[in-house]
């Protein structure tokens, strides 16, 4: 639990009125006339801090995870007023997004406590908590641009994706490989359009290459749904032997928060820090 373990629902529930409000305070703030240390936006960074403070305790892993989103002020000393309306504007919604994700770790919270019943537990020895890995198998086609832009990601959220053809071969053949490297707790599948097919007498349509509709179906065998998230570029055929899979267009930026929640899950822990940038 992100709160101190003597928490009520009600505490929960003012902890979510305040980060309501201070996410209003920046969606209203106006950045086009920012200067450097902005008093307004000072005040505003202060608010924020106070207000994760109060609803996250402060040795908690929560509370590092979300404290950037008081961090509107930027680093570089210049009296460029474009410059620092930029990056305020950059940090705002930056900000905006880390406390966004701070309100759905504590209604979380909340509807843990709701469904709380007392249990009596007989004492026993618990076998220690499987440590996750911290390599992700990164399954992709001819895209380079995904690739790369999904690898670079969860270097950024503290992962190592595991990308086939830049492992040794040592004579295996592919599936050989992706069994030697297939250790692992998540995977990522990229579908882009590489390859076009249809039925017999039909119109192609574009479809990921076969490879990889293949390591998708070994991975949801071996990982199981909940391990597994597919990602789409563009116009692309969804198998329909996978229905129920989590599949994520990569157009904007929301596949990122998406592949976090889906990590989260998983039980993997992410820094929200790190994926935003500086």
């Amino acid at each position: 639990m992100a709160l101190q373990s003597s928490a009520s629902p009600q505490d929960i529930e003012r902890s979510l009125d305040r980060l309501d409000a201070c996410i209003d305070a920046l969606r209203a703030f106006d950045c086009s006339n920012v200067g450097r240390a902005d008093p307004k936006l000072s005040a505003l960074s202060a608010r924020i801090n106070d207000t994760l403070r109060r609803c996250f305790a402060e040795t908690s892993a929560s509370f590092d995870e979300f404290k950037g989103a008081s961090k509107l002020q930027a680093t570089i000393a210049t009296s460029d007023r474009a410059y620092h309306s930029h990056q305020a504007a950059h940090r705002v919604s930056r900000s905006i997004l880390l406390l966004e994700e701070a309100k759905r770790v504590l209604k979380e919270d909340l509807a843990d406590l709701q469904h709380q019943t007392p249990l009596v537990v007989p004492e026993s020895k618990e076998p220690a908590p499987k440590t996750l890995s911290h390599r992700i198998f990164l399954v992709h086609g001819h895209d380079e641009g995904a690739r790369e832009t999904v690898a670079r990601f969860l270097m950024q959220l503290g992962f190592e994706p595991i990308i086939l053809h830049e492992q040794a071969n040592q004579g295996r053949t592919v599936i050989e490989k992706v069994e030697a490297h297939g250790e692992v707790d998540f995977a990522v599948v990229l579908l882009t359009p590489d390859d076009e097919g249809c039925a017999k007498g039909g119109t192609p349509v574009p479809r990921a290459r076969q490879n990889v509709v293949l390591e998708l179906g070994y991975f949801l065998g071996r990982l199981g749904r909940g391990r597994v998230c597919a990602l789409t570029r563009g116009s692309v055929e969804i198998p329909s032997d996978f229905a129920g899979v989590v599949w994520e267009p990569m157009e904007g930026g929301g596949w990122k928060q998406a592949l976090g929640r889906e990590l989260r899950a998983a039980g993997h822990k992410i820094d929200w820090n790190g994926a935003m940038g500086g």
